[in-house]
Formats: structure tokens, C-alpha cells, sequence
């Protein structure tokens, strides 16, 4: 159903709650169709104002290359249920636009979303590599008040770590590597001596001084050792 067709159905919604309204009786029922008949008018206002946007791009094919300049989306958020995950991307307005000016694509590891004409802009954004596949079919859009809710179904219910495999392998190389057949105590060791080779003179000091301190309980406790010892001499 296009533009005018909406707005045609909405006219006659309109009429006819209108007649409904001088004939009820009831205050209950009075006020129900005052607030359905205030819903009406202000999606009515909503569709005629795109009709004359729609007018005004026709009339004037410059207002399409105006609107053609594309900004990136940056920013989203991400959560995940079990069966989907689900990407906010926060756009003033975008509930006031025409839903088939905002095109979300997917393939089984990526989607992309291209919001039209909002506010004299196009807004896009791709992300590439998802953690795990998705189904296409099963995958969508939701529109809300400011707001692209993009609907990415799993094809497992497995748990996401992180949205891309990219941001896993960030991650993975941040970790301390493990020898699953070493002393914990020497896995400790190393992390220690990264953190003071890493770390500025006041780190240094830091761990040097608290070094000192181990060693000097081990001497009192009989264990041995020499207290003082300083990290730089691992």
C-alpha cells in the first residue's frame, strides 16, 4: 500500500470514528474513541507530511542529490536471547521516515543497514564477520521510536562472546598465554614480570617494595630466601 493509499484509509478511519463518537453514550466509550481518534489524526499528520516530502523530491530531482550524502553509523549497542542476536542503532526520527527508506541486508555471517533521506542524510553502516552464521530467512527489522532494531537469527543457541570474530581474536591475543603442564606459580611469575616491565618507575616501585615484604615474611616463617630481592633480577 503506497503513500496515498494510507493516507485515503486513514481519512476514512477518521470519518467514521468521528460518527462513532456523536452517537456513543456511554463517557467510557466516549473517551476510548476520543484517544483512538487522537492516534488516527497524528499518524495521519505523520503520512501526509511524507507524501509532501515524497512531492517536493519529485518535483525537485536536486533534493535527491542533496539527500545522497552518506554518513557512517559508529555507534550501536548489542545484546542476544537465545535465539537472536539484536543490534540498536539509536537515529533521531527514524520513526517518522517512510519504512521502505530503511534497508537492512544479510548474509549468513554479515548485515548491512541503509537508512534514506533522514533528515537531508543517508545513514550506513556493514558489519562484516559475525561470530557465528545466521539465518536469513528468520532475520529482520523492527522500527521503533528513534531507534533500527536489527534482528540477527542464530542457527544455534549458542552463547556469543563477542558480535564479530574480530573482536574474539582482539580479545584472545590480549590473554596471557598457558601451559596447561607448568607450576602455577611460574604462570604468576610471568604476569608479574610483564606488569613491571610494562609499568612506569612508580609501578616499579610498587611491586619492588611488596617483593620485599613476601621475601622478609618467608625469612621470619623459616623458609629461607633472601629479603630484598629485586624484580629486575628474574
Amino acid at each position: 500500500m503506497d503513500l496515498t493509499e494510507q493516507i485515503n484509509q486513514l481519512e476514512a478511519d477518521l470519518l467514521e470514528l468521528g460518527s462513532l463518537l456523536e452517537k456513543a453514550k456511554q463517557k467510557r466509550v466516549q473517551e476510548l474513541l476520543k484517544q483512538e481518534q487522537k492516534k488516527v489524526e497524528k499518524e495521519l499528520a505523520v503520512k501526509r507530511q511524507q507524501k509532501e516530502k515524497q512531492a517536493k523530491r519529485e518535483a525537485d530531482p536536486s533534493a535527491a542529490a542533496k539527500a545522497a550524502y552518506t554518513v557512517k553509523i559508529n555507534n550501536y549497542a548489542w545484546d542476544q536471547s537465545e535465539k537472536f542476536v539484536k543490534i540498536y542503532l539509536t537515529l533521531k526520527d527514524v520513526h517518522n521516515i517512510s519504512p521502505e527508506n530503511v534497508e537492512v541486508n544479510f548474509t549468513e555471517r554479515s548485515f548491512s543497514v541503509l537508512v534514506k533521506d533522514l533528515n537531508g542524510k543517508n545513514h550506513q553502516m556493514t558489519i562484516l564477520n559475525l561470530l557465528c552464521p545466521i539465518d536469513l530467512k528468520d532475520s529482520y527489522k523492527k522500527i521503533k521510536t528513534d531507534m533500527v532494531l536489527v534482528m540477527c537469527r542464530k542457527q544455534t543457541t549458542k552463547n556469543w562472546d563477542c558480535l564479530t570474530t574480530v573482536e574474539k581474536q582482539a580479545k584472545e591475543k590480549d590473554k596471557p598465554e598457558v601451559d596447561a603442564n607448568a607450576d602455577p606459580s611460574d604462570g604468576l611469575m610471568t604476569m608479574l614480570k610483564k606488569i613491571y616491565s610494562d609499568g612506569d618507575d612508580e609501578m616499579k616501585r610498587t611491586i619492588n617494595k611488596a617483593w620485599s615484604e613476601s621475601q622478609e615474611k618467608k625469612i621470619r616463617g623459616g623458609e629461607g630466601g633472601g629479603a630484598g630481592e629485586d624484580m629486575m633480577d628474574f
